[in-house]
């Protein structure tokens, strides 16, 4: 008898039951938390207008989709329906919202955002 290939359970959630939730990393940023699969996060992410991000080293690659708004990433600006993308080891710099915006997010779930410095590892790998 053939066996039959298991698939990973799906999960589905309505965005607009998930509440908004204020940003430990930084005040007037907004998350929903939509779910976490095989390592990986996806938020709602919503800045009000004039929020600057702190700058962040980034130790997994992260997706943003942009829904509304624009936004400003190490100087290149993304409007709705633009996509940025950051490889691991990556730093964004001044990442900012003069309008306010709401963006998909995809990242490495447990990723760390508020420091520019890389992991001491890496640190000690470049250093000369």
């Amino acid at each position: 008898m053939k066996e039959i290939a298991s698939f990973p359970s799906f999960s589905r959630r309505d965005s607009e039951a998930v509440p908004w939730q204020r940003s430990a990393v930084a005040p007037g940023v907004e998350v929903k938390n939509l779910g976490t699969a095989d390592g990986r996060a996806i938020q709602l992410v919503k800045f009000a207008p004039g929020v600057t991000f702190p700058d962040h080293y980034h130790t997994g690659p992260e997706f943003i989709y942009m829904l509304e708004g624009q936004a400003v990433q190490n100087g290149e600006i993304l409007s709705a329906g633009w996509v940025g993308i950051a490889s691991a080891g990556t730093v964004d710099h001044g990442f900012r919202s003069e309008t306010g915006c709401v963006f998909l997010f995809i990242y490495d779930h447990g990723q760390v955002f508020d420091s520019v410095q890389p992991p001491m590892k890496d640190r000690h790998a470049t250093a000369g």
